[in-house]
């Protein structure tokens, strides 16, 4: 399993920001937004365009197994979700 963020920002942007925060997990940049756009996160996009904080759990066929933006309101618009509560629900959604 590989965990990874993807942003618009620029590749220099996110390489500050993994170093100001120690963040391991690759950063993949989509200046083009087609990741975006293929995944659906940008109908929660924030005041910028660019998506929230949106988890996408991908299964091995490149299909969505789950998908949750927590910034929505629908979901409680919070911007921050504890990591034991994220891991749970992602633990849930995958198949046994």
């Amino acid at each position: 399993m590989v965990i990874l963020s993807i942003a618009f920002d620029t590749a220099e942007q996110q390489a500050a920001v993994k170093q100001e925060y120690g963040i391991a997990a690759p950063m993949l940049v989509d200046a083009d937004r087609q990741v975006s756009t293929r995944y659906g996160v940008l109908q929660w996009a924030v005041g910028t365009g660019e998506p929230g904080h949106t988890f996408v759990l991908v299964d091995g066929e490149g299909k969505i197994a789950w998908v949750r933006d927590y910034g929505a309101p629908e979901n409680g618009g919070t911007m921050y979700v504890p990591v034991g509560d994220l891991i749970q629900q992602i633990a849930a959604a995958l198949p046994s």
